[in-house]
């Protein structure tokens, strides 16, 4: 159990939140399909991460790293020679990455290299069907090791085959379209792809999917009703690329201002992204927050001493930030749309119910929805992760504000963000400092984080 930090004071605080796993692994995979060596400036260096390049590096790719003076990490890859069938089977580790258990085999497949898949135990109950069949589809054989659909499976690339149209079933997962279509140049004929009939999930990933192919060189189209999509065959070109901050990782530092009535300050902010997490800067204010987007790429965030409830759809991965600051809220929140995060590291909507119970909350969720009254007066309790970074992070933020809250395992936060224990403490010892000029001027005020990474998104 760790002690979460808790203050009576507003905080004023600049935090250096680290790369977007989400964004790193995209580019590592792609990298894997280049025509010649490419370099990714400032990798997220984190378990998914890490899993991510191990998976490469079993598959043939060249793995280098360097350590820049600023501390950001810079990852240089060189893909296998040629792809075609090979010899024995090598094994993957997926941990609890769902980037890994789902672009890895359609990437493995692509590269003609048979592979045995496995991870954490959490990692077993995860859906893995639609990607899977979408393979078999196209000619690939998977072996199961246990129940069809999950972990662990070997998968056999064979002869792979061109097929008119490919459809999946994305309603449990964006990871399922967005994995074909990262390994789409390097199908025989390309891909045809289609979302089956109904709920496509977290829609916003798979456009961050097919922007950063189009970017590095690939050709994805995608159809009127964005249900359908067509990646030509080909190596990409060798790219250098940087790495944007992880938006939704921001998001409990930058909750944290509302939650305070003080001020976060995160530097190197995009002022366009394909991360979900840009919806930060509509969210919060709508919530009660002054939001401001400077000229020098800092965003500010500034809490009024008021939290209002919100109706929101389709927050995806924000949700579990989002529920914990709307506990904090002076009146009734409804979040909807968010089925599909029963399928995550845990099952999040029946987690959060759980542990925003615990505290006061009256919480009812639904199939696809999270009603939230907060309570009257939050009481300190012992919360639960889950093994979910997502869930540590939320409960961190009631912790701010709710003395004696303890975090079960915040070490499982590593996932995506190595040092948030660290970076959370630093932030809530800014509690009560005076108002300093915004990053970027001479600094008087404390800054939590990492490096000053390069930040800006697209090819270099």
């Amino acid at each position: 159990m760790w002690d979460a930090p808790s203050v009576t004071e507003p905080i004023n605080a600049t935090v250096l939140v680290p790369a977007s796993k989400s964004l790193t692994n995209r580019y590592l995979v792609l990298a894997a399909l280049a025509d010649g060596p490419c370099t990714i400036h400032n990798t997220l260096i984190s378990r998914d991460s890490e899993l991510m390049l191990d998976a490469l590096a079993a598959l043939g790719v060249g793995v280098e790293r360097t350590v820049q003076d600023d501390r950001s990490t810079t990852v240089r890859l060189t893909p296998p020679a040629a792809a075609g069938p090979r010899q024995g089977i090598v094994h993957i580790d997926c941990g609890l990455a769902g980037t890994v258990m789902r672009f890895v085999p359609a990437l493995a497949a692509a590269l003609g290299v048979s592979a045995h898949f496995d991870g954490d135990a959490g990692a077993r109950v995860r859906p893995m069907r639609p990607v899977l069949d979408a393979l078999a589809e196209l000619g690939a054989r998977i072996e199961y090791a246990g129940q069809p659909g999950f972990l662990p499976f070997t998968v056999h690339p064979q002869q792979l085959g061109q097929r008119p149209e490919v459809r999946i079933d994305a309603s449990g997962s964006s990871q399922f379209i967005s994995a074909m279509l990262l390994a789409g140049p390097a199908l025989p004929g390309g891909l045809r792809l289609r979302a089956a009939d109904g709920a496509v999930a977290s829609p916003e990933h798979i456009q961050m999917t097919v922007q950063s192919m189009n970017e590095l060189g690939a050709t994805v189209s995608t159809d009127p009703d964005a249900r359908g999509w067509q990646v030509a065959e080909g190596r990409l070109p060798a790219f250098s690329v940087s790495v944007e901050p992880d938006l939704s990782n921001a998001g409990p530092f930058l909750a944290a201002a509302l939650a305070t009535a003080g001020t976060v300050r995160i530097p190197h902010w995009p002022r366009h992204t394909t991360q979900i997490g840009g919806r930060w800067r509509q969210i919060l204010p709508a919530m009660g927050a002054r939001v401001e987007l400077g000229a020098d790429a800092v965003l500010t965030v500034r809490g009024t001493g008021t939290i209002g409830g919100i109706d929101y759809a389709d927050a995806a991965e924000l949700t579990p930030t989002l529920a914990a600051l709307c506990t904090l809220a002076d009146s009734p929140s409804r979040l909807t749309g968010i089925g599909h995060l029963r399928g995550h590291e845990t099952d999040r909507l029946a987690a959060l119910e759980r542990e925003l119970t615990r505290v006061g909350a009256t919480v009812q969720a639904t199939e696809d929805t999270l009603r939230i009254i907060p309570p009257a007066t939050r009481r300190a309790a012992d919360m639960l992760s889950y093994e979910d970074h997502r869930m540590a992070t939320a409960a961190a933020l009631i912790g701010l504000v709710t003395p004696g809250t303890r975090v079960e395992n915040i070490a499982t936060t590593a996932k995506t963000m190595p040092d948030f224990a660290r970076m959370w403490e630093a932030m809530a010892a800014t509690a009560g400092t005076a108002d300093t000029p915004a990053a970027g001027a001479p600094s008087s005020h404390t800054a939590a984080g990492g490096s000053a990474d390069a930040a800006a998104g697209g090819r270099a």
